[in-house]
């Protein structure tokens, strides 16, 4: 069964268990699925009041989608031939992910924080979660492409995934502010 297709239980289940998949890279990947979904529903309630909002929902759906094709990415289906890779092959492939995962998550904190600023007020806090969850996804992804590529601490994917998630952190504090 697809990861997708696992009810949360057993998706809880499947983090929890002994194996190495689904782990962080998947969780990440959700996470940032979720956080679109939520700056999805925000938009949706604000289309009265906000005329870009139909756009931003529509972006929000592709972010979650993305996300979600990730999620399925990191669990990994259909990754059989990483094993006949050199290691340090196999190493930079692992960093592809996650490196994607956290530019979504990046994208997806921007959103967020666009969403905070002209959304519906009362859906503020939603769209302000969902801002904190993707920078939090945007973290956790950039720390696993470090962690994937550990013979560089210079190399330019792990450079790229700590500016991604510190963009992201920013617009999450943005976010919390545009609520006060």
């Amino acid at each position: 069964m697809a990861l997708l297709d696992l009810r949360l239980q057993e998706f809880l289940d499947e983090v929890a268990a002994e194996g190495r998949t689904p782990g962080g890279g998947s969780v990440a990947a959700l996470v940032t699925a979720m956080a679109a979904g939520l700056l999805a529903k925000v938009a949706r309630g604000s289309m009265d009041t906000w005329p870009e909002a139909a756009g931003i929902a529509a972006q929000a759906d592709a972010e979650q989608y993305e996300a979600a094709l990730l999620a399925r990415v990191e669990s990994g289906e259909g990754q059989g031939a990483r094993r006949d890779f050199a290691l340090g092959q196999a190493y930079a492939k692992a960093a592809e992910p996650p490196l994607r995962i956290a530019k979504t998550a990046g994208d997806v904190a921007m959103l967020a924080l666009t969403v905070a600023e002209n959304g519906n007020p009362s859906l503020r806090a939603d769209a302000v979660t969902a801002a904190l969850l993707a920078a939090a996804a945007a973290t956790a992804a950039a720390e696993l492409v470090a962690v994937n590529l550990t013979a560089s601490a210079e190399d330019p994917r792990v450079l790229q995934a700590a500016k991604v998630a510190e963009e992201a952190a920013r617009a999450a504090e943005a976010a919390r502010a545009a609520r006060e």
